[in-house]
């Protein structure tokens, strides 16, 4: 599956993209002037979007990528 293919079923299963994943972790503390914060690790984020959105690890990875801007929305 492409990295885009991620986001988009995240996006069917959700009805949020990216950028709205990037604002919500901003409002949670997770990030900070548009990056993660150092002190956040992948394991806090994967537990929120399991919790909040009933996202699978894959899933939530693909998230925690985005956040810590190694990819982004299009990438494959």
């Amino acid at each position: 599956m492409s990295f885009q293919a991620y986001l988009d079923n995240i996006k069917a299963k959700t009805g949020m993209g990216a950028d709205d994943f990037k604002q919500l972790a901003t409002k949670k503390g997770f990030m900070a002037d548009g990056k993660l914060r150092t002190d956040v690790k992948a394991g806090q984020i994967v537990a929120w979007l399991k919790e909040d959105f009933e996202l699978g690890h894959g899933h939530a990875m693909a998230i925690v990528a985005v956040l810590k801007g190694s990819k982004n929305e299009g990438d494959k």
